[in-house]
This record gives C-alpha cells, sequence and structure tokens, in this order.
C-alpha cells in the first residue's frame, strides 16, 4: 500500500479576483426560468435550487461533467468523443463513453440546453480530459479556461486544431475568477503533465474538482479540506494493480507521486480531513483494469464508519437521507444521475 503521498507547496495565491462576462440573454431569471416539469416524471432544475452536477464519463477512455446553477454552469473537461458525422445506433454494451452529441442531449432532458455552457474548465492536457475541447468550445460558444501552461502543453503534445487558442481565457493558480453567479479558483495538482483542479463556490457551497494527481500536495489537500461537495480520484487498488499484466513500468508510473490516487490513500485523506459541512464525495476516475467500483466505494465506506459516520450511497432513497455523508462512483462510460446539491 502507498503511504500518504503528500507534498509540500507553498502558497502562490494573490489578492486579486478576475470577472470575466460571460452572461447570456438567455440565461434562466424569474420571468424565464430553466423548464416546466415535464409530463414525462423526468427530474429537472427549477430556480431556487442550488449547485447541480452531472458526470458524462469518468476513466482513462474519457472524462466530463457539468457543473452548474440555476443561470448556467461549465463542462468540467471535454475528454469524451466529439459528435459522430453520422447517425449510429449506440449499443448499450459498447465500452465506449458518451459523445459529446449524447452528452448534451443528457442535459437537456434534464432542463440544461447547450446554452447555458459557458465556459470548460480544462484540468490538464491528456486526451482523456480534452478529446472533444474544440467542438465543444465551438459549438456551445464558449470559452476554455485554463492555465498558460495547460495550454501550451496542448498545443504542443496534442492533436489539437491551433484555433483553440481563440476560445482560451487564461487562468491562474490560486487567483480566482468569476463566472456568472461562481467563483472558481484554480490549485495546483500533481500529475504527469501541468495540472490544476478547482474549488467552485456558489452562495456558500463549495464543490472541488480535484482531478487526476499521484498525490496530494498541501496546496491542494487545503482547497480539498474545504469542500462541501468532493470529486476526488480512486483510479487504482493495490492489491489489483500489483495482479496486474502491466508491465513494471506501468505499474510503477502508476504509483510515481504524480501518476495517479490509490483507493486507500483517497479514502484515508477524506476520513482524516472530514467536517460536518462534507455532505458528499463523488469518486472518480476509477481504472478499468485495476479497480471496481464496489471495491472503491467499500475502501471510502470502511474508512468513513471506521470514524464513526454513517455513509449513505448517494441515491434519493429516504432511507439514505439522513446519513451524515454520501459517496458515489461516477460510472466509466455512461451519463450520471443529475445531482441537485444545494
Amino acid at each position: 500500500m502507498p503511504g500518504h503521498k503528500y507534498k509540500g507547496y507553498p502558497n502562490t495565491g494573490r489578492p486579486l479576483k478576475i470577472n470575466f462576462d460571460v452572461d447570456g440573454d438567455d440565461t434562466p431569471s424569474p420571468d424565464n426560468p430553466v423548464m416546466e416539469q415535464p409530463e414525462d416524471g423526468v427530474q429537472r432544475i427549477s430556480l431556487g435550487k442550488g449547485l447541480c452536477f452531472m458526470s458524462f464519463g469518468s476513466g482513462s477512455s474519457g472524462n466530463c461533467a457539468y457543473l452548474g446553477t440555476p443561470r448556467g454552469g461549465v463542462l468540467i473537461d471535454a475528454g469524451i468523443k466529439p459528435a459522430p458525422k453520422t447517425k449510429r445506433r449506440r449499443n448499450k454494451s459498447d465500452h465506449d463513453v458518451l459523445n459529446l452529441d449524447e452528452a448534451i442531449a443528457a442535459l437537456a432532458r434534464n432542463g440544461i440546453p447547450p446554452s447555458m455552457i459557458k465556459g470548460v474548465l480544462l484540468t490538464h492536457a491528456h486526451q482523456d480530459h480534452m478529446h472533444c475541447l474544440y467542438s465543444a468550445v465551438s459549438r456551445c460558444r464558449c470559452s476554455v479556461y485554463c492555465t498558460r501552461g495547460v495550454m501550451s502543453q496542448m498545443l504542443q503534445r496534442c492533436r489539437v486544431s491551433s484555433r483553440i487558442c481563440d476560445y482560451h481565457v487564461p487562468i491562474f493558480r490560486e487567483i480566482p475568477f468569476r463566472i456568472m453567479d461562481m467563483e472558481i479558483t484554480p490549485f495546483e495538482t500533481l500529475h504527469d503533465v501541468k495540472s490544476v483542479g478547482f474549488s467552485v463556490e456558489y452562495e456558500g457551497e463549495r464543490f472541488v474538482i480535484s482531478g487526476d494527481m499521484g498525490s496530494i500536495t498541501d496546496r491542494a489537500a487545503h482547497y480539498m479540506s474545504l469542500a462541501n461537495y468532493l470529486m476526488i480520484e480512486c483510479d487504482y487498488d493495490e492489491s489489483k494493480l500489483e495482479e496486474s499484466n502491466y508491465s513494471e513500468y506501468l505499474k510503477n508510473r502508476v504509483r510515481k507521486d504524480d501518476g495517479h490516487l490509490e483507493n486507500k490513500v483517497a479514502a484515508q485523506f477524506v476520513a482524516s480531513h472530514y467536517h460536518e459541512g462534507l455532505r458528499f464525495v463523488f469518486l472518480c476516475h476509477l481504472s478499468e483494469n485495476n479497480n471496481t467500483p464496489e471495491l472503491a466505494l467499500s475502501t471510502m465506506r470502511q474508512a468513513l464508519e471506521g470514524i464513526g459516520l454513517t455513509v449513505g450511497d448517494g441515491s434519493n432513497a429516504a432511507s439514505q437521507s439522513n446519513r451524515d455523508i454520501q459517496i458515489y462512483a461516477l460510472p466509466r462510460y455512461n451519463a450520471s444521475d443529475l445531482f441537485v446539491l444545494a
């Protein structure tokens, strides 16, 4: 089992806030609600609710999620497939992440049209996080928010059109900026390319996306420990990785301080930094070869029950509503439920 893998990084924050005007005329208001409750019974967000979250795939095959308020929101990464050039029937047994059309359709079924997507927050320049980035920003007519370092690596290492620069809004580590009514703070994470997480604050509630990381730095731990809703990597189980057919080189790459996070390390962090304001933990980027949702959830549950907490399964079941904390493993290939969080 790996150790704590915490690394001390200095605080690079400065007292500066940046405001980006991305409001559109079509944002919801009391006179322009998101969508009335439909007859088909599909759950929609409505005015007066808080943060809402939905994932469209989480793992080495592709990563993309939506986080927003009643006025609109952002995509977190864009690693799913671009929209197909020709229509084809999707086989439910396909081990393949959604494409952009399917993700947008999933949002629309929950009352969130493409016009409510006001930007893409890009954590780092790996294909499984940016595969449909250009398609997403051009289709939704929105900007990509990432550091200059992430943009530079994307242009140098990845097959992406240089026209993506036309959509780029530079952001800076630990300098907050605003998109509509969300205050967003990027913070450095330790991965094998330049990488950031995001702390998103809305009306006193904080959703923290920690993303891919091999170890948890002091600065990342600072933001993650403030979360009311935490998205944390649970990439692999050490015993499954050791028994896998991965080469020793690949095993060591996964285990490195700038590789990926092991189940027990993630669980130990959440348990040791628990506070009463932490209400929901989303487990992300589960390896298909070296982890299972059941194993990741069991490891996290044991750690939290070990400090005396009652743990829910993230569902709307009445039996789960009074638990101290909810945990949920994001699906690797499919859309999750829409979670209305605050």
